[in-house]
């Protein structure tokens, strides 16, 4: 089936992902790549509109990153987003300036003149909130542009050419701060490009299965089961598209919370017919992470012994010639650029990065180009029950990264407690369902106590929750203090080795979900 797509022009921006979730929620198919492969890539997809990404680069810039001039005679409707209006400005005969006042943070925009990007959502006269995140700024516009909108520290705040159907907006639409910038959004794709949201999640699965089918053909297929939801979606996709082709292999790598290698083996065996290893591989993890302090040393290991459990449970079934994984486009975006931009690293993922040559077999990776709500939506259109599609994210490396600092078997059990007792309060308080989120991180640090009249000298204990839609961007859930500090007390009370508990106000950005 021939969908209506949307070309997304990626420069570095950390926040391009979100633009493709914002164009989805349209019931639009769209696709990222670096401005390198834009030619290419609009030659191939045919798309009925383009949208250039902002990006941490200067026009001004000797060698700067823009994308091909060919796209601005293509005939289609293009919107350039912050270093993307700019881009297009100087390439089509505008100007950009630095050395103005800069702004990065809330900001307003008036409208000073009707465009059909504005339709029924802005108005003329008005003010509206918009998120600002620049240093340059357009200064004259090209020919056949108008200036719709200004702001006190970006005069030329966005632009439209409406007979050629192009549009540059200063502020970024897409993130959650600029409260219409998912409508203005819509306007774009439905209104201006014309687009008919046609892009389910029952089309994705079948084109999906399909493209499982094609890529494998008769071979044999082992899936990494982790007990998360990716993972899981991924193992019932497999199993639809290629039934006995398919052996799970779930590693229990002693990183896991209480009980859980208990409910995967449960639901996979009770309700699924799909064949399933269960590997023990506890002190072979914890033994190679022993005296390893460093974050990122921490997930390349995990990574590595992954990857050697799946070549060894892969010659004991014969051979296999493709390892699936539930890897998605956080995952991705947060290790390396998903498509080869410019964006940069913020941290590596143990199931992003290819394998190993010596184990002779190929990735498959269905869900790569999905958004973690959109891998729920997906799980439901397979009949998972929501029990368990509804469930908090649990990283591949486990509670190796919630436990900062050396890892040993003592911390692990008394994490694994504390997490316990706080997902029991959520639950029991009716929360778990508006939080995306929530675990303890057992912190590297001690400090002093009293109880029962003795001094104490034990572990640190911080709590973490957010909301989130995406896992790009998130906000700390506002508990309220009652909830905290009766947590808090059943924890000191209840887990040895624990005397003080804190509660992480961060959001996503500055920080990440997870502390490593």
């Amino acid at each position: 089936m021939q969908h209506d797509k949307i070309l997304i022009v990626d420069f570095g921006s950390q926040v391009t992902q979100l633009i493709a979730r914002r164009v989805r929620e349209e019931g639009v198919y769209s696709e990222i790549v670096p401005y390198q492969k834009a030619d290419a890539a609009f030659a191939a997809m045919r798309p009925k509109g383009v949208i250039l990404s902002g990006g941490p680069s200067s026009v001004l810039e000797p060698g700067a990153p823009l994308p091909p001039a060919g796209l601005y005679e293509a005939g289609v409707p293009i919107l350039g987003i912050c270093y993307g209006e700019q881009a297009m400005a100087t390439q089509l005969g505008g100007e950009v300036e630095a050395g103005h006042h800069r702004e990065f943070g809330r900001a307003e925009v008036q409208v000073s003149a009707d465009c059909q990007l504005f339709d029924g959502i802005w108005h003329t006269g008005e003010k509206y909130p918009v998120w600002m995140s620049h240093g340059d700024r357009v200064t004259r516009v090209p020919d056949g542009f108008q200036v719709v909108a200004t702001s006190p520290n970006a005069p030329i705040a966005v632009i439209a050419d409406e007979t050629r159907r192009f549009y540059g907006t200063q502020f970024h639409l897409e993130v959650m701060h600029t409260p219409h910038g998912a409508l203005l959004l819509r306007n774009f794709v439905r209104k201006v490009v014309g687009c008919q949201g046609d892009w389910t999640m029952r089309t994705f699965k079948e084109e999906a299965i399909e493209k499982i089918r094609a890529q494998v053909g008769t071979g044999r297929v082992i899936c990494g089961l982790s007990g998360g939801v990716d993972s899981a979606v991924a193992a019932v996709l497999l199993h639809e598209a290629i039934g006995n082709q398919l052996t799970c292999v779930f590693v229990d790598h002693g990183l896991l919370r209480r009980g859980e290698a208990k409910r995967v083996i449960a639901m996979f065996r009770g309700s699924y017919n799909i064949p399933l290893v269960h590997v023990q591989a506890r002190d072979r993890f914890v033994e190679a992470l022993t005296g390893v302090v460093d974050p990122e040393d921490k997930r390349k290991i995990i990574g590595k012994a992954f990857v050697d459990v799946f070549e060894e449970e892969a010659k004991k079934l014969g051979g296999a010639d493709f390892l699936a994984q539930g890897t998605l486009y956080p995952d991705v975006i947060e290790s390396v650029s998903p498509t080869g931009g410019p964006s940069v690293t913020i941290k590596s993922h143990h199931n992003v990065g290819g394998l190993p040559e010596r184990m002779n077999m190929k990735l498959v990776e269905p869900l790569r180009e999905l958004f973690k709500d959109e891998v729920r939506a997906l799980g439901r259109e397979l009949g998972l029950p929501d029990v368990f599609v509804g469930r908090h994210p649990f990283p591949g490396p486990g509670l190796a990264i919630r436990c900062p600092g050396e890892i040993t078997a003592e911390k692990l059990e008394i994490l694994r407690y504390a997490d316990e007792i706080y997902i029991e309060e959520i639950r029991r308080a009716g929360l778990y369902d508006d939080i995306w989120q929530a675990f303890a991180v057992l912190l590297p640090v001690k400090t002093v106590g009293v109880m029962g009249d003795g001094r104490t000298y034990e572990h640190v204990l911080a709590l973490r929750a957010v909301t989130s839609t995406d896992g790009m961007t998130a906000d700390f859930y506002p508990f309220d203090m009652k909830f905290l500090g009766h947590v808090a007390t059943r924890i000191i009370n209840e887990v040895k080795g624990v005397n003080r508990v804190v509660y992480d106000i961060t959001s996503k950005p500055p920080g990440t979900i997870e502390w490593e």
